[in-house]
């Protein structure tokens, strides 16, 4: 028997998410085969919307097998398909269904660095001109990575994914409001006092057109304000690495110092992949209070009521970021334990909780 939530999902994502029009073509892309009933759930809502679908379901291996066995002519080559494909996108849906979280973790870093350089386009292409929206299915993998039975990861991911976002959207507005109105973001915390200038830059709220779930109001900073140290207290995860105990120094909006108790010669490869790694391409506010639960998923934790995120990389256009880069890398802050966010001097938030 069909889960009926998974239909709920799949509802959500090309009605809310995308809304999918009658003769827009979407790629319903998806890391593994383990998602197929809810490929299959929205190649059906595609259709019924009058939409084009196409499926591209992957094979979480061919990843490792690229790295490990790719010349350096093939590490380089631009996949010209794959850039003809997105230019005639209308709609992108990203399901990712983990087979295993650490597939990658002893690839060489600089060889992912690399290919992200080479693919860059085709990311930017879609990000910035395309309707698009990621989300999980739930797997074994993922149930593990958050200590959690199977069972009790699809009630965590659909309790996140299935609710009003309609009424999220009013409640984020308040906060878009203050943002808008504002200069500077001050984020204090543990071993933190940072400072950023988002003069002239438009916040964005997020209540599951890009993201599913969502939760999250973000902007991109003034390239070249951020002041200030910042340690982040929960794993970063990026490229299936988990890096822990980061701690950044900035100056001139520019990274000028990292470290890391854990893998820190990766986060400084990261940081080295271009001129823009080591600037900010967004700050994003967690408004999501449902998702309590640390998941080791940034596309679940950047959200988590009471947190700020702070991505490395490129920035985004329509958020008025003017940072490129070929990494885009979200760090995560907890400020439920006696951090603070000022907007101008004026705390917005405490502990976590809001106060406007």
């Amino acid at each position: 028997m069909s889960d009926p939530r998974v239909e709920r999902l799949a509802d959500i994502l090309v009605n809310h998410s995308m809304k999918v029009k009658k003769g827009e073509r979407v790629l319903i892309g998806s890391s593994s085969e383990l998602a197929k009933p809810l490929v299959l759930e929205v190649y059906k809502k595609v259709l019924k919307a009058g939409g084009h679908p196409t499926v591209n379901i992957a094979f979480e291996e061919t990843a490792n097998i690229f790295y490990n066995m790719a010349s350096k002519e093939q590490l380089l080559d631009f996949p010209k398909a794959k850039f003809f494909e997105a230019k005639n996108l209308d709609c992108v849906v990203n399901i990712r269904a983990a087979v295993n979280k650490k597939a990658l973790s002893n690839v060489d870093s600089q060889a992912i660095s690399q290919r992200s350089k080479i693919l860059m386009p085709i990311q930017e292409e879609i990000v910035n001109n395309k309707r698009w929206v990621i989300c999980n299915f739930p797997t074994n993998a993922l149930a593990q990575e958050t200590d959690m039975s199977l069972e009790e990861y699809e009630d965590f991911l659909y309790g996140a994914t299935n609710i009003n976002w309609g009424k999220v959207k009013k409640e984020e507005m308040r906060l878009k409001k203050v943002l808008d109105k504002g200069k500077i973001v001050r984020i204090a915390g543990k071993d933190t006092d940072l400072c950023l200038s988002i003069k002239g830059r438009k916040a964005i709220p997020c209540f599951g057109e890009r993201n599913m779930p969502d939760g999250e109001v973000f902007l991109s900073p003034v390239e070249n304000s951020a002041e200030g140290e910042i340690y982040y207290d929960l794993p970063a995860i990026y490229q299936g690495k988990e890096v822990l105990g980061i701690r950044l120094k900035f100056k001139n909006g520019k990274v000028i110092e990292a470290s890391a108790a854990k893998n820190e010669k990766f986060l400084i490869a990261m940081l080295d992949t271009d001129k823009g790694a080591r600037y900010l391409g967004e700050i994003g506010i967690g408004t999501n209070y449902g998702i309590k639960h640390f998941s080791k998923d940034i596309l679940f934790d950047e959200k988590i009521g009471g947190t700020v995120h702070l991505a490395v990389g490129r920035s985004y256009k329509d958020a008025g970021g003017k940072n490129e880069s070929a990494i885009h890398w979200d760090m995560i802050k907890d400020l439920r334990n006696g951090g603070a966010i000022y907007v101008d001097g004026k705390v917005i938030q405490k502990n976590g909780r809001f106060v406007i």
